[in-house]
């Protein structure tokens, strides 16, 4: 998940005067308040991902296909796409405590909704809402941005992206073994329970900033499809998140299928264990982030993408089965998350050197792009498993990062052809072309 720096800065009112509240760290945010924001990007998060590993369990509650159980996923991952596009704008209109509650209390109905659905299609319609509203997280960077000392930003901006990797990567092992010992609607019961108590926390806990200069919403919109449209360095980070993370939902869509299988026979817990592989991760994105300081965003690029290629082939002999199926789904699958992230390390940090007065609008049009892809990639990982099994999820995974390599390739190329030579690095982002 990324962690975007506002293009505002929030004033927070304590009864009747704008200035910063003091607290014992030298910031606008006490560090417990730091730490629960952290818990709502993980909470937030970790919805969009936990139906990934209940995709076999809610097939045979319903009595359904595996194929169309797996809408649940997709359904939720168009919403959060939506939520992105259409909700996250709203930070740079309205004032930032009454839009995350609103947003938590929305998401945790739905979550309700999708507990008690009597039937498939009005699961897949609660996921929507789910993925629609649960872009919450997606405010609490710029929030909290706005709201610290300048040497403590970044502090604050690794707690909360920790915050997101560590709701992404438990959420599904949280589904997967509540499921296969309660049953598939108790991660949804559990999860809407936990929202809504932070809800009622945030309203107490959430600073109160001034309102932000009023500004129309269909300008706050058409603002975020202008920069897609005249910004190339901003078309590239989307096209190279929309890839790769497309390959990467296939993934962990197709593999909840592909372990409750008959290669493996096993459940919705066993790809809750699988995830948590990815916890190298959090290691993994700081280090990322140090080398896109010194190197630029291009060179760690090129090495996630070439480090997706090898995932994919790592991951084809997982079909086998057994021992050596499961080191290579082991294997293959750690490799994946960690190109995935340390690739949205370089990516998110070409997008912010752009416009730093445009940071929210351009998280908006970055997260759209990557959360489509996201959405198509497991839509089309769902069919493809469904005619040609597994090795045919690792072939998707590896023509979509084909397709990137190949436009990274030739905006390397490009740049050399101009300057003569390996070209000037603009810090952060990675030179322009």
């Amino acid at each position: 998940m990324t962690t975007p720096t506002p293009a505002r800065e929030p004033a927070i009112v304590t009864r009747g005067t704008a200035a910063p509240r003091p607290t014992g760290d030298g910031t606008g945010l006490g560090p417990r308040t730091v730490l629960l924001l952290a818990l709502t990007c993980a909470v937030g998060v970790g919805n969009v991902y936990f139906p990934q590993a209940i995709t076999p369990l809610v097939a045979a509650g319903f009595g359904t296909t595996p194929a169309a159980s797996a809408l649940v996923v997709t359904a939720t991952q168009i919403g959060y796409t939506a939520g992105i596009l259409l909700l996250v704008p709203l930070g740079d209109r309205i004032p930032y405590r009454p839009l995350v509650v609103t947003l938590l209390l929305l998401s945790g109905l739905g979550l309700l909704a999708a507990g008690c659905a009597p039937a498939l299609p009005a699961l897949v319609a609660a996921s929507a809402c789910i993925g629609v509203t649960t872009v919450a997280a997606q405010l609490i960077a710029p929030l909290a941005a706005g709201m610290v000392a300048p040497d403590r930003r970044g502090a604050v901006m690794g707690t909360l992206l920790s915050g997101s990797i560590g709701g992404m990567l438990l959420a599904r092992t949280f589904s997967g073994t509540l499921g296969e010992r309660l049953g598939w609607r108790a991660p949804y019961l559990v999860a809407a329970v936990v929202v809504l108590l932070l809800a009622l926390v945030l309203v107490r806990a959430l600073p109160v900033t001034a309102p932000p200069p009023p500004r129309p919403y269909r300008e706050l919109l058409a603002e975020c499809l202008r920069l897609v449209r005249t910004e190339p360095e901003l078309r590239r980070s989307c096209l190279y998140q929309a890839t790769v993370f497309g390959g990467f939902s296939a993934v962990w869509t197709c593999v909840a299928l592909l372990l409750a299988g008959p290669a493996y026979g096993l459940g919705g817990e066993a790809v809750g264990m699988l995830a948590l592989v990815g916890a190298v991760t959090m290691v993994c994105t700081p280090l990322a982030g140090r080398l896109v300081d010194r190197k630029g965003s291009d060179p760690v690029n090129l090495v996630c993408l070439l480090g997706v290629l090898v995932a994919a082939a790592v991951l084809v002999p997982g079909a086998l089965g057994g021992t050596a199926g499961a080191v290579a789904l082991v294997v293959g699958t750690l490799i994946l998350d960690v190109a995935m992230q340390c690739g949205t390390v370089a990516n998110v940090a070409r997008v912010f050197a752009l416009r730093p007065d445009a940071r929210s609008r351009l998280n908006t049009a970055y997260m759209t792009c990557a959360y489509l892809g996201g959405s198509i990639g497991s839509w089309a990982g769902v069919r493809i498993h469904d005619r040609v099994g597994w090795p045919g999820v690792c072939a998707l995974v590896a023509f979509l990062a084909a397709l990137s390599l190949a436009r990274h390739l030739a905006a390397s190329y490009g740049r050399r052809s101009r300057t003569g030579g390996p070209g000037v690095r603009v810090p952060g982002a990675g030179g322009r072309g």
